[in-house]
């Protein structure tokens, strides 16, 4: 299998099922942006991090991809006239929601009680997943813009916005196992 197919070079791809769209088609950003936010999390997970968190990681790597291929798919293709799906594409579950709820709320119990935003950073593997808590928030975004447009399994849109928030979680858990500082953002009063 080549890398390059040269189909790509007129500025089109194609998606699952075989349709062409532009490369700058929502569908396309969608799904660029969940493979940027899998980076991240990979980024993420090679750091000096609890085994742990590393194996939950992972598991939302595969997620992503899956998040990947429902987004990658043209809807038009999935379907068979007679209703069976066409393409052989696994879906996400409600299970796999509450997976990233219950991380939150192990972790959440040896943390202190919020009482303001935090500003990112403190250490350099709070900010890594900072990051990818942002671009999980973008990915969420464009994905919600794209179901406006051409709706998908809604599970897909619950675990986006799940994840953002545990990778929220996550770095003030690793704020805390790293010792580093955790900086709450208190807005300066006017003069």
């Amino acid at each position: 299998m080549k890398i390059y197919t040269k189909t790509g070079d007129k500025g089109t791809t194609a998606l699952f099922g075989g349709t062409r769209v532009p490369k700058h088609h929502i569908r396309i950003d969608s799904y660029g942006t969940v493979d940027e936010l899998n980076s991240y999390i990979g980024l993420l997970r090679d750091q000096d991090i609890d085994n742990h968190y590393k194996q939950v990681l992972i598991t939302i790597q595969n997620k992503l991809f899956t998040i990947g291929a429902i987004l990658a798919t043209d809807p038009e293709k999935a379907i068979l006239k007679s209703g069976k799906q066409r393409l052989n594409i696994p879906k996400i579950s409600e299970d796999d929601i509450a997976l990233l709820e219950h991380e939150m709320d192990t972790m959440d119990k040896d943390l202190p009680q919020m009482t303001h935003f935090v500003l990112p950073g403190g250490h350099q593997t709070v900010s890594f997943c900072h990051i990818a808590r942002c671009v999980c928030r973008r990915a969420e975004r464009l994905a919600t813009a794209l179901y406006d447009l051409e709706p998908f399994q809604e599970e897909t849109l619950k675990y986006l916005n799940r994840l953002s928030d545990y990778l929220f979680v996550l770095a003030r858990k690793l704020t805390y196992d790293l010792q580093a500082e955790e900086v709450k953002w208190i807005p300066e009063k006017e003069s």
